[in-house]
């Protein structure tokens, strides 16, 4: 009978210790689970995913650049265009700051082969357009921004919302459907301010 009492203590105790190993296992492995969930989460995109992050990085950086430009220009400017000029600045500066950062989390080089090819790149100014926008007058910067502006937010429209029907990355397809709503805003927003100058 002394048998029986030790033989369910050895039973209990294995049952303990093998469940004190499981738990302590299934807390190492969520543990690693949750590491590799975040980095799988991080590494999961697509190559649509990479070529968004990698042209839509110099497009927000030439808006940042134009915008800029714009805003040395001073009082002389319509206060209208210059508080869009500022809009557009502060909404593109941080994306930039996330576009370097998936770039760089998905191991992937912030610049692309693609990045020089004109239709991948569309709505881009070429060197003599940033130059006529940087000598432009107060009186005609606003205008000739404008101009430039509607035609570099359509060009990020249109590679936002290739984005959205192509993209892999959850966070990624997020920002080209907030770049589609508050560009294609901007661009009316734009439309009107030119009709009016």
């Amino acid at each position: 009978m002394h048998a029986t009492p030790t033989t369910r203590t050895l039973a209990i105790a294995a049952a303990l210790t093998l469940g004190l190993t499981l738990a302590g296992c299934s807390t190492s492995n969520s543990g690693s689970d949750t590491g590799s969930s975040s980095s799988t989460s991080a590494a999961a995109h697509n190559d649509q995913d990479v070529m968004f992050a990698q042209m839509m990085l110099p497009h927000h950086e030439q808006a940042v650049e134009m915008s800029d430009m714009l805003i040395a220009k001073g009082s002389g400017v319509d206060t209208d265009v210059t508080d869009l000029a500022k809009q557009i600045k502060a909404e593109q500066s941080p994306e930039i700051t996330q576009l370097t950062t998936w770039l760089k989390g998905w191991g992937e080089p912030t610049e692309s082969e693609h990045s020089g090819m004109g239709h991948s790149m569309s709505g881009m100014m070429s060197d003599s357009d940033m130059d006529d926008l940087d000598q432009a007058s107060a009186n005609d910067a606003a205008k000739l921004y404008l101009e430039q502006m509607v035609q570099h937010h359509k060009g990020a429209v249109d590679m936002a919302e290739t984005e959205v029907a192509e993209g892999g990355n959850t966070d990624a397809v997020a920002m080209a459907k907030s770049i589609v709503s508050s560009q294609t805003e901007q661009i009316t927003q734009m439309q009107d301010m030119l009709a009016s100058l």
